[in-house]
């Protein structure tokens, strides 16, 4: 059978606020310069009411991954949850414009919160402070997931960060279970170190039983299997999940699929924004791997991707990750 999509993603739905901010800004606010800081609503309403001139675009890592390679070319789709607020209608308007379908409605109710913001204060320095509400993404549930798209999809892409409650918990397996009852593949992007410490058994479970590709950073992968040795854990991930891939900032990206291993190395630049560099990989090498190129190309594609994104701000692509990839003879 043909499915509808070649990507699906699942992740936080974040409307990434930018503004730009001088150092007495970040000090009147009480604003921790340069690092990504979680506030609560009333927090978040007073910071957003501080912004002068904002400019908004949908984001969330996966929702990044997926525009990337929806940018390539690829039938794509993004469940995550919003309010019915301004930011809401924002994000799923967004999408929509972006050719990404967005089949999760904004969701009333006084009970919801408001929609997930990251709201990033920029220095004349280029310097990026990021006050994170999680909001009403971060509780996406099973409830939430639309098993017509899951299941619909040939290749389905989750979020760590969801993985952090129990409801989130609850979804992926929902996801993971329609997708592979439709004939698809799942995989999860590891996120972050401190999420995979919180929840270590429960991530080797998930890509032991329910996942078929798994993408993680050095960190990631050390932290899920408490070792200093990164060999050690990719060989232990490797014996329980079909495809892993190690991003490794400037070090070669390794990517082990049964006895197949490649490395492909990275070129080294200084970054302007390193945002979104993960995101942008995954975007490229799932383009890869859903185009049946080899593991090699796959991770060159993701590779390329990443290194257009680094070289300005913002965490998705400026130029056409096509034109990056026909540069380096990848298509």
């Amino acid at each position: 059978m043909t499915q509808t999509y070649d990507l699906v993603g699942i992740g936080n739905a974040v409307v990434d606020v930018i503004s730009h901010a001088d150092d007495s800004f970040l000090d009147n606010m009480g604003i921790q310069k340069g690092i990504m800081q979680l506030v609560e609503r009333e927090r978040a309403e007073i910071l957003y009411g501080a912004m002068t001139d904002r400019v908004q675009a949908p984001g969330g890592s996966v929702g990044n991954s997926v525009y990337g390679a929806g940018s390539l070319g690829l039938k794509t789709a993004f469940l995550g949850k919003v309010k019915d607020d301004a930011l809401g209608i924002f994000y799923q308007n967004g999408m929509a414009a972006d050719g990404i379908d967005f089949p999760n409605p904004p969701v009333s109710g006084a009970g919801i919160a408001p929609t997930t913001r990251s709201m990033i204060f920029v220095s004349p320095d280029g310097e990026r402070s990021m006050n994170t509400y999680l909001g009403a993404g971060a509780d996406f549930d099973e409830g939430d997931v639309d098993a017509s798209v899951a299941g619909n999809t040939r290749y389905l892409f989750l979020e760590g960060y969801l993985y952090d409650k129990d409801e989130g918990k609850r979804a992926f397996t929902a996801a993971a279970q329609a997708c592979h009852d439709g004939g698809g593949q799942a995989g999860v992007t590891l996120s972050d170190p401190f999420c995979v410490d919180r929840h270590r058994d429960d991530f080797r479970r998930l890509i032991a039983e329910e996942m078929d590709f798994t993408l993680g950073n050095e960190e990631e992968w050390l932290a899920l299997f408490q070792t200093e040795d990164l060999q050690d854990a990719l060989s232990q991930a490797a014996a329980v999940c079909d495809l892993i891939v190690c991003t490794r900032s400037g070090n070669p990206v390794i990517l082990i699929q049964g006895d197949t291993r490649v490395e492909v190395p990275v070129v080294r630049v200084t970054p302007v924004d390193a945002t979104g560099a993960g995101d942008q990989f995954a975007a490229g090498f799932l383009y890869g791997v859903a185009t049946g190129q080899t593991l090699e190309t796959a991770g060159k594609m993701g590779v390329a991707a990443a290194a257009e994104v680094i070289a300005h701000v913002g965490p998705r692509p400026k130029r056409p990750l096509r034109d990056v990839f026909a540069e380096q003879g990848l298509i």
